[in-house]
């Protein structure tokens, strides 16, 4: 190879601020692939979260079916809040094993063990059974493998998201983020319109009188959207940003990493926190809102399809979130989302009580649907893509693995809060005070974290992975780790090359570098 410099052994480390040159090396867009090789990676390592809308949304439905059939067994004891929150606990210690797994290991099989964990625990929780018939018995085995499941939708977080954001770096730049969020966060919210669907029709089919027959169909379904991705996530290969970064093959400088990531790790996860205590309590307590709103005469299936109306406003949302997150770039659209769902929750705290008639629920379900829109198109759309892009890939499996547990842990916290707030609101639950009190704490809660993503998340670009990247390595050799341990065998440095002097395995020729 031929460089113009070299950095000597006993050279003294780059500045701390100082950023490596970009020049040498070969954009991943520029790498030599069809559109549909470009493509089909970002496809197979996102749409599995379709599973986490779905599996999620569709306890809700379930929680409220199981309500009916067992009405003093279920209602009065802890399964009740156990099989919506389970999952939520489950998914947090996937999260974080996923997260170490897809950094140390590797991206795709800590993907395809997430999936093989979805399809087995989804057909078992459908199956749930309890000895001899046991209804106590029943409630167990399915909070059992609720859990068991949440730890393979758990996986889908550090591993398929991660390698997803890795992917969209070979796609074209300006629309880089909304490939993200088309194949991320739209998939969830997908997942959650179905979900809404699903329990309508079956209900329909099955009526009122087989209900049994009804939430096992409705969780067995869960089983066919990790089934459908299977062949082509076994096809995938480690995205090349993955290749070029990673430590796998060398011990992880965990203090380094604390010592540069910490604050803005504390900012994602407390905002992820936000988002997910208020959208996935929101969408699990959803059809029980429409229940007393409408009253126990309404027919079920009507209230599973004022339900489906409301999850449909997720997805304008999230179409439109994904266009203006590469328009004005995630911070911005995180924050004026958020602060403006949060304005709209106030607006409907005021209007609860002309709302919560039967001969209004089409307007609480429009202003509850811009208020869930508005969510997707700030936080659901760009806290994913900010805990992806904020980090180096050498460690953003946990990075990312780390905040989105935060986040499950609100979701976690919010299914058993929100109860609370409405069975002690002044009047009880079916006073206007518990529909009001939700809705208060939450638009509080947006509001705060739409000024933390203002004032303390960095900007985002269309190149922010290969920048951070190349920070990071800066930061290292600052400290006196050397980076040249770095990547698979393929891509590590050579023993003379520094930060900015890539291989010209990696396609670069000769050329001239400064240091």
């Amino acid at each position: 190879m031929n460089f113009t410099r070299k950095l000597a052994r006993d050279e003294s480390p780059p500045d701390t601020d100082a950023v490596p040159s970009m020049e040498n090396q070969i954009p991943l867009d520029s790498i030599q692939k069809g559109r549909w090789e470009r493509s089909w990676p970002t496809i197979a390592c996102g749409a599995g979260l379709f599973s986490d809308g779905y599996l999620n949304g569709v306890i809700g439905s379930v929680n409220t079916m199981l309500g009916i059939i067992y009405p003093v067994a279920y209602k009065e004891s802890p399964a009740r809040s156990n099989v919506s929150a389970i999952a939520f606990a489950g998914t947090v210690v996937g999260q974080l094993f996923f997260g170490w797994m897809s950094d140390r290991v590797s991206r795709k099989w800590a993907l395809m063990t997430s999936t093989c964990i979805l399809i087995l625990f989804a057909a078992l929780g459908a199956g749930s059974y309890g000895y001899h018939g046991s209804t106590y018995g029943l409630f167990a085995a399915l909070t059992a493998f609720r859990f068991l499941l949440g730890i393979g939708i758990g996986g889908e977080y550090p591993a398929g998201s991660v390698a997803c954001a890795e992917s969209t770096g070979e796609l074209k730049r300006g629309h880089r983020n909304r490939w993200f969020i088309m194949f991320t966060n739209v998939q969830i919210d997908f997942g959650f319109v179905i979900s809404a669907v699903v329990p309508m029709i079956v209900v329909l089919i099955t009526t009122e009188n087989h209900l049994r027959a009804a939430w096992r169909i409705c969780l067995g379904l869960g089983v066919i959207p990790p089934l459908s991705l299977f062949y082509l996530r076994l096809k995938l290969k480690e995205p090349e940003e993955f290749n070029r970064e990673t430590m796998k093959n060398v011990k992880t400088p965990y203090w380094l990493v604390i010592k540069y990531y910490w604050f803005r790790l504390i900012v994602v996860s407390i905002i992820w926190f936000i988002y997910d205590f208020s959208a996935y309590s929101f969408s699990i307590f959803s059809s029980s809102w429409l229940l007393i709103i409408l009253g126990d005469t309404a027919p079920l299936w009507k209230i599973f399809g004022w339900n489906t109306v409301i999850n449909l406003f997720y997805i304008p949302g999230a179409v439109i979130g994904s266009v203006v997150s590469d328009k004005i770039g995630p911070r911005k659209a995180l924050a004026y989302g958020v602060i403006a769902q949060g304005i709209v929750g106030f607006i409907m705290s005021g209007c609860y009580p002309l709302l919560n008639t039967p001969a209004h629920v089409g307007g609480f379900v429009v202003v509850y649907g811009i208020f869930l829109s508005l969510g997707e198109l700030g936080p659901g759309d760009n806290i994913g893509l900010v805990a992806s892009k904020t980090s180096a890939t050498a460690i953003r499996g946990q990075y990312y693995g780390i905040a989105a547990a935060m986040g499950k842990i609100g979701a976690f916290v919010g299914t058993y809060v929100f109860p609370i707030i409405i069975d002690n609101a002044p009047g009880g639950a079916t006073s206007n005070r518990g529909g009001q009190d939700p809705f208060f704490v939450s638009s509080a809660l947006c509001i705060f974290s739409g000024f933390l993503a203002i004032f303390f998340l960095p900007h985002i670009g269309q190149d922010t992975i290969t920048e951070e990247d190349l920070k990071f390595r800066a930061y290292l050799e600052s400290r006196g780790w050397d980076t040249r341990q770095m990547g698979i065998k393929e891509y590590q440095l050579n023993n003379d090359s520094t930060v900015d002097t890539r291989m010209e395995k990696d396609g670069m020729g000769t050329h001239t570098t400064t240091v």
